[in-house]
């Protein structure tokens, strides 16, 4: 399995974090030691003082696939959920300046948390998906796949161009506005159109 990520997909959190705008989607990869094991709670990582929560929509692909074309990308995957894409904000800054990788900031163990995932038959609408995360109970990010600069179908069109996606690939699709600095005794949850799906500690 692997995490392919997407960056700068919202204008909001472009305008918030005072980065450029793309042209085409950014992407980025987490290994499938990222994934924060179920029942385990996010340890802050020594190498950190300021991690980030960043809630993205995820799709989990279910076939394999190359050079996709946008009308056909929807068969590639019929589960999404939301989850959380982790950032060390100071040591990413760092690594911009320098203009290296950002994978030390991004990809460390536990940097990737994935909710339980749904049929998007449960959904009207991959284009009109309203996302929610929660912090000791009050809302710290909210989204909608509305907003998106690329959407879905094209993202995960875009992705096969360079990887073959597998069965059991997750694309994690870009955080709206709101990205904030976790504490320890943080309680994260995660919604998707008011189901929750994830509800993880902070250590």
């Amino acid at each position: 399995m692997k995490i392919i990520c997407i960056g700068r997909n919202y204008t909001n959190h472009i305008e918030e974090l005072k980065n450029e705008r793309p042209t085409e989607p950014v992407v980025f990869m987490k290994p499938d030691s990222a994934v924060l094991l179920k029942q385990h709670p996010f340890v802050i990582p020594e190498f950190s003082e300021d991690i980030h929560h960043e809630l993205e929509i995820i799709v989990k692909i279910n076939k394999v696939g190359k050079y996709i074309e946008p009308k056909f990308a929807h068969k590639y995957y019929d589960e999404i959920s939301v989850g959380i894409d982790f950032t060390a904000r100071d040591l990413q800054g760092k690594l911009k300046e320098k203009g290296l990788p950002w994978e030390k900031a991004k990809a460390f163990d536990g940097s990737a948390v994935i909710g339980e995932f749904l049929p998007k038959t449960d959904f009207v609408s991959m284009e009109n998906l309203t996302f929610e995360l929660t912090n000791n109970s009050k809302t710290v990010q909210k989204g909608n796949t509305g907003f998106m600069l690329w959407k879905i179908d094209e993202l995960v069109a875009y992705v096969s161009q360079y990887f073959t996606l597998k069965i059991g690939d997750i694309i994690f699709t870009g955080t709206p506005e709101g990205v904030a600095a976790v504490k320890p005794n943080d309680v994260l949850e995660g919604f998707l159109e008011d189901k929750k799906l994830f509800r993880i500690q902070v250590k």
